[in-house]
């Protein structure tokens, strides 16, 4: 049985906070090159890339395994969804498209967020296998 009452390790807490701190950087960027997102993005980057990995941190903290699965499922998520609209899709949110004022925090903040992205996958993983190993 799973430990409860026992806060998500330091590395997996720091993933989630930086990304969300980069999230609001991006839509900040978003914003001012007037980007935007249509329903079911702004749907996806709520629920899923802001949303996701709070709620997996969280749960981390009364059920670690599944609580780094859910931070590693959202950051997965995040990733693929980021990457393929800023850096492969040729659209408005796609970085060479982005006005040039506002291109080079756009392009910071989207290579930013695939880091933490990856990141938050690693740390969700290693965070979920660990408590899964802990149990054993």
């Amino acid at each position: 049985m799973e430990k409860t009452g026992s806060r998500p390790d330091n590395w997996l807490t720091a993933v989630v906070l930086t990304h969300l701190v980069i999230t609001f950087v991006h839509g900040a960027a978003h914003q001012g090159a007037a980007v935007p997102l249509g329903l079911l993005g702004t749907i996806f980057v709520v629920l899923v890339i802001e949303v996701g990995p709070l709620a997996g941190l969280a749960v981390a903290r009364f059920r670690p395994s599944l609580g780094g699965w859910i931070v590693a499922a959202s950051m997965a998520g995040a990733l693929v969804f980021g990457f393929v609209n800023h850096f492969i899709l040729i659209s408005p949110d796609h970085v060479s498209h982005v006005t040039p004022d506002w291109r080079p925090l756009f392009a910071a903040s989207a290579a930013l967020l695939v880091v933490t992205e990856a990141a938050g996958v690693a740390a969700g993983w290693r965070h979920a296998t660990r408590a899964m190993e802990a149990r054993s």
